[in-house]
């Protein structure tokens, strides 16, 4: 007989405005981390993703996706604030600034609209968002770099 564990991830819904903000504020902590096992941990085994222009489903690809973004968005730092919120689901807007190879600033700015199952776990993402190019001196975030 075998097991299955059951990943929990509070908080989980019905959101209110301070679990939904806890939620937003966890996302982007993780986020920080720019390490792939930790963020894709918080998405169920078969979480729907659209991230502009790929469609990813699973948590395995959403760990690949991330593996290879962080490759390519050095020093990447993310916000993430609040826009609206009820029952199961959350709105943010987002914004992030990174560096490529050849030390290239660019700050995304975009929303996702996020949908959760009864353990708190993403089971569905959908991102927009743009790259503006950015001079170093133009950055607003300026956290520890990524390990």
């Amino acid at each position: 007989m075998t097991s299955s564990v059951v990943l929990r991830r509070p908080p989980c819904p019905p959101f209110t405005e301070e679990t939904a903000r806890a939620k937003v504020k966890a996302a982007e902590d993780a986020w920080n981390t720019c390490n792939p096992d930790v963020v894709a941990l918080a998405y169920t085994e078969d979480s729907e993703w659209r991230n502009r222009s790929d469609f990813l489903k699973g948590r395995a690809a959403i760990k690949e996706f991330l593996c290879r973004k962080w490759e390519n968005e050095l020093d990447y730092h993310l916000m993430k604030e609040l826009w609206a919120f009820t029952g199961n689901h959350i709105a943010v807007r987002f914004e992030c600034e990174w560096h490529d190879q050849a030390n290239n600033w660019y700050r995304t700015h975009g929303n996702e609209l996020w949908e959760f199952d009864d353990n708190g776990l993403m089971c569905r993402r959908d991102m927009s968002g743009n790259d503006i190019p950015i001079l170093e001196e133009e950055r607003r975030h300026r956290p520890p770099t990524c390990l």
